[in-house]
């Protein structure tokens, strides 16, 4: 075999191991995606038809926003942990969620950072424009996650 074919194949190799990690990481999020939203709605809004009282949380929105981010988070960590990076993760486990939640939160700066620039630079204040604006901040932020897992997270102590 050449060098030219070797190096083609290593190649293939590692854009084919990228691709599969790329589709579990994104599996993960979004799982978490659903989980967030999903019981954030059922804690403050309830079952759907379940009557006008809303649900256990209705008075406390910012709070269920909290457990509901945070359940999503551990489900996230865990996920990545013991399937999208099963061969990689570290020894030190509170290292490595502290880094985790660090990076996680960094990705939560850079979506709201995308509303604040289209609200106060760009001067938009439409429902269209804040989830144009936080569509591309998830994006931004998912690439974000997905380079820092692999790189800072997710290795191997």
């Amino acid at each position: 075999m050449s060098v030219l074919e070797s190096l083609a194949l290593r190649v293939r190799d590692a854009i084919s191991g990228m691709w599969r990690e790329a589709a579990k990481f994104g599996t993960v999020g979004a799982l978490a995606f659903v989980l967030d939203n999903g019981s954030y709605t059922l804690l403050v809004f309830g079952l759907p038809g379940a009557g006008a009282g809303g649900g256990p949380m209705h008075a406390a929105p910012l709070q269920a926003s909290a457990l509901a981010t945070g359940a999503a988070t551990v489900f996230s960590w865990l996920a990545n942990r013991y399937w999208t990076y099963r061969q990689q993760h570290r020894e030190n486990v509170i290292r490595e969620l502290a880094l985790f939640t660090f990076v996680n939160i960094i990705g939560m700066s850079i979506t709201v950072g995308t509303v604040f620039l289209s609200r106060q630079l760009l001067g938009l204040d439409s429902a269209l424009s804040d989830n144009a604006a936080r569509i591309c901040g998830w994006l931004l932020a998912t690439l974000f996650r997905f380079f820092t897992y692999r790189r800072y997270v997710f290795i191997a102590a």
